[in-house]
């Protein structure tokens, strides 16, 4: 299969402007399952920026209808 780096980073909602998996979309979902977390592109703008990744923080959001 063939990555598609630049069209994912047009697309991708991450704030971590350091970050090495811009683009890299199974990088970053491997990297954030590991710590049982979601990528930032799971969450709305606010939440993803507290980089608050948790899943339980997601589930916060699902129960606030948030999501």
């Amino acid at each position: 299969m063939e990555c598609r780096k630049e069209k994912n980073v047009e697309l991708c909602a991450c704030s971590y402007e350091p970050c090495a998996k811009k683009g890299l979309c199974c990088e970053c979902l491997q990297y954030h399952l590991k710590s049982r977390q979601l990528p930032g592109c799971c969450f709305p703008k606010d939440a993803e920026r507290t980089y608050d990744r948790s899943f339980e923080h997601f589930a916060r959001l699902v129960q606030e209808k948030r999501i």
